[in-house]
């Protein structure tokens, strides 16, 4: 493979660079050295498609060996776009089979597409493992922004990479197993509910995501996931179930939540995905103010799924905005707006839409999950 370095990033290798050769552009990247929470971190771009893969917290040692942290860094993230493991040992099987040659950069535009590159590791700094050289979930999020491409046009790499690959492997791309997911929001006096297809290997920290599209909620208030092996909630008697059961483990989204005294397990959900937890039911509590609870149950799975990111099938109910204040203040929030004549009636509508409050729209929300 060809890695055009930056200036800085050959003086940090201690190597002349090689004359350019001419590679083919999806095995050919642009790579940059940057430091990230006092840790050097590598930034590669595909000159392709310009998918963005980080590896952090680099030491000399690490450098010396940089085209097998590249090819490794290759596989953690086609793994974690849910790619078939045959078409990511394909294309690591070519990478292996052409000599790594490191070269300069090619001209200016691609050191500014670069240097916006580098800006990722530093945007997504606080969602960088410390614990690994591997960042497959945020060169994942990094590589969907929407970048500039020449006057008046833009791109989003991800959807040009998958575009790539799958053009170079010849057929499908993506593993096929997905599960059908139906989530209930937990209130007495309303039917609210969303049923999602998501990738099987979904994270919890995508689950997360996928919930607050799904529901409308703006990632304001902490959360956590409380998995369950018996049957679910009845979201009629929500807190007699609860009390009938004991979680096995709670997933939790801060570290300073694992400081509480607990008699249920808990732990970080940065690195756990649902499957690994399956058969089992689990609920997703955000805002422990207001305390919205969701009530996920596995309904089917699925093997022909053909796309890595989840789907909304169908849904009924409007969420409630956030901050209304729980059930009973989502019923003073819709009383109100059904008065015309209640004096407050103004100020309140002007209030949801302030908060964002609308109708569900299915459409709508499979779009935005479609960016995740």
């Amino acid at each position: 493979m060809l890695i055009q370095c930056t200036k800085k990033l050959l003086t940090e290798l201690k190597m002349k660079p090689s004359p350019p050769t001419e590679e083919e552009e999806l095995f050919s990247w642009h790579a940059n050295i940057v430091t990230v929470a006092r840790r050097k971190t590598l930034v590669f771009m595909n000159n392709s498609n310009r998918y963005v893969i980080i590896i952090h917290g680099v030491k000399g040692k690490d450098l010396k060996k940089m085209d097998e942290l590249l090819l490794q860094a290759i596989r953690e993230t086609f793994h974690e776009e849910n790619i078939k493991d045959e078409v990511a040992e394909a294309f690591l099987s070519q990478a292996k089979a052409q000599e790594f040659t490191f070269s300069t950069t090619k001209d200016r535009t691609s050191v500014a597409r670069l240097n916006k590159a580098c800006e990722n590791p530093l945007i997504f700094e606080r969602d960088l493992n410390p614990d690994s050289h591997y960042q497959a979930p945020v060169s994942k999020r990094a590589s969907r922004f929407l970048v500039g491409n020449g006057k008046n046009d833009y791109i989003v790499p991800s959807d040009l990479f998958f575009r790539d690959i799958e053009e170079w492997y010849g057929a499908s791309i993506f593993n096929s197993e997905a599960l059908v997911l139906r989530i209930t929001l937990g209130m007495g006096n309303h039917h609210v509910w969303r049923k999602i297809v998501v990738p099987k290997q979904i994270s919890f920290v995508d689950l997360h995501e996928t919930i607050q599209i799904a529901f409308d909620w703006h990632d304001s208030h902490l959360h956590e996931f409380r998995v369950f092996v018996q049957k679910p909630f009845d979201p009629m008697n929500r807190q007699q179930e609860e009390d009938k059961r004991k979680p096995i483990v709670t997933l939790v989204c801060t570290e300073e939540a694992l400081s509480y005294v607990n008699d249920v397990p808990m732990k970080m959900e940065t690195y756990e995905k649902l499957a690994d937890y399956l058969p089992a039911e689990v609920t997703y509590y955000y805002d422990f103010g207001d305390n919205w609870a969701h009530h996920i149950i596995v309904e089917e799975m699925i093997n022909d799924y053909d796309q890595n990111y989840p789907v909304c099938l169908a849904g009924e109910g409007n969420a409630p905005p956030e901050d209304v204040g729980g059930e009973p203040g989502y019923e003073e929030f819709l009383a109100i707006l059904a008065d015309r004549t209640h004096p407050d009636h103004a100020e309140m509508r002007d209030w949801g839409i302030s908060q964002g409050y609308k109708d569900f729209d299915v459409e709508y929300v499979s779009r935005r999950m479609k960016r995740m």
